[in-house]
């Protein structure tokens, strides 16, 4: 099984068990200033879980790009 078909079917996994695809956010947060890169797939809900945003979805399943290029949750030392 290749990558794309790994991501596909994990993707339409969860679709059917009721999730919403979102997709993936940009590598560079152009909303955030307190993020250099995204590290995590968390990112693009932060407003959320903030309160500061509603969504039309209660469930949700991304495959978010990221950067992580060194220490254990920090892109840059």
């Amino acid at each position: 099984m290749k990558t794309a078909e790994l991501r596909q079917a994990f993707l339409e996994y969860f679709q059917q068990q009721g999730h919403a695809i979102v997709p993936s956010s940009s590598l560079v947060p152009h909303d955030d200033p307190t993020l250099l890169f995204t590290n995590a797939g968390m990112n693009q809900f932060k407003d959320l879980f903030l309160g500061r945003e509603e969504r039309d979805y209660t469930r949700a399943t991304s495959s978010q790009k990221c950067v992580r290029a060194g220490g254990k949750h920090n892109d840059l030392e």
